[in-house]
């Protein structure tokens, strides 16, 4: 067998994977962990910097297949590929360092992955436990998108969110990797409408997207829920 067709069939086997609802079982053990566990790793200094970001590239990786859409995946790979590049220059010896573009194309990046997801959980019209899993994942993709906000507000205009408590065991953010158990944290507490008060935006952008993120926390699960219902019905 031509090495040209095996590797033609196992990308083809690649991406009919992640165009199957299973697909979304292995994406939710990712986002569970990126968004649970990662942020516990980060704080205690289990876990290099290197394979956090290894797994954020992993997400970004999965968005190329997850589509079968010529022009979606185009900007997938090119947005996969600016990533890679931009990675590759910040841990190298270069005296240069994109972390500000780095996180912009990881922004976009992410709402395109969740443009996508939310394609595949409504094709078809299906409803089954792989549909209601792929709901949650959307959730999960949200609450990472957020994070990625507060971080890009923060090395924009050098403020985000801050602590609120009197004695902080460490209340200045940097905006860099380090930070991302903080903006995880509290985007999903905005996400959820929780609202602890131990962080709080402190100037009108971050303002708004934990709005945002708040009322999009209110919105998603009625329209999800009223949609998958409907398509329940008609079956």
């Amino acid at each position: 067998m031509p090495y040209s067709f095996r590797v033609k069939r196992i990308i083809k086997h690649f991406n009919d994977y992640w165009l199957n609802d299973i697909s979304f079982l292995l994406l939710l053990v990712v986002l569970v962990f990126t968004a649970f566990v990662l942020p516990v790793l980060i704080e205690y200094g289990h876990i290099d910097m290197v394979y956090v970001n290894l797994v954020f590239i992993f997400l970004f990786f999965t968005g190329i297949w997850s589509s079968n859409n010529q022009g979606l995946i185009l900007i997938t790979s090119s947005l996969f590929l600016t990533q890679i590049v931009l990675r590759i220059l910040r841990f190298s010896d270069l005296p240069y360092e994109f972390y500000l573009l780095e996180r912009i194309f990881g922004l976009i990046n992410m709402a395109v992955f969740i443009f996508m997801n939310i394609r595949l959980l409504f094709r078809n019209n299906e409803v089954n436990l792989y549909r209601v899993i792929g709901a949650v994942n959307v959730y999960l993709l949200l609450a990472i998108l957020g994070a990625f906000a507060f971080e890009l507000i923060q090395l924009t205009i050098g403020s985000s969110i801050v602590t609120t408590e009197i004695n902080p065991k460490d209340q200045l953010l940097t905006g860099s990797d380090e930070d991302f158990s903080i903006y995880i944290y509290f985007s999903l507490v905005s996400l959820t409408t929780v609202g602890f008060g131990d962080y709080v935006p402190i100037n009108i952008l971050s303002k708004m997207v934990s709005v945002f993120l708040s009322t999009v926390g209110i919105l998603y699960p009625a329209v999800v829920i009223a949609k998958l219902v409907g398509y329940s019905s008609h079956r």
